[in-house]
């Protein structure tokens, strides 16, 4: 599985997978968002995504910032056609190959049925807000 630098041409196509991947679960947990808020969103550090390309398919999108002693998942999604198939697991497993001793921190929405995997690959709830668990796992 390869993580390539988005660049701004991958910005259409990154929407498009924001809006099949994230409307739902957003909406579920009570957030309904523009078109706008949503490209709000995905343009924040926007330097930090990626695209998740494997055997040479693009099949969803990773946004992380490494610091010196943390990574900050901030999204994974994966294209409903890819979904299903393992690849969230394997994104997740490549990064901790390579965090060393760094403490994995992410958060995700109540209602999300990635928080099953996240608890599965040892993830732990460390807080909360209105919307999203925050989780974390140490090296």
């Amino acid at each position: 599985m390869e993580f390539i630098q988005a660049t701004a041409l991958d910005r259409d196509y990154l929407l498009k997978l924001r809006m099949l991947t994230m409307v739902e679960h957003l909406e579920k947990s009570g957030q309904f968002l523009t078109e706008l808020e949503q490209q709000t969103r995905l343009d924040d550090q926007y330097d930090c995504s990626y695209l998740v390309v494997h055997k040479g398919v693009i099949i969803g999108t990773l946004k992380y910032q490494q610091a010196a002693s943390t990574i900050d998942i901030m999204q994974i999604q994966i294209h409903p056609q890819h979904q299903n198939k393992g690849y969230g697991s394997e994104i997740i497993k490549q990064i901790l190959r390579n965090a060393q001793a760094k403490t994995l921190r992410l958060t995700v929405l109540k209602d999300n049925p990635a928080l099953k995997l996240y608890l599965r690959l040892g993830f732990k709830v460390v807080g909360e807000d209105d919307y999203e668990y925050h989780m974390q796992i140490k090296r």
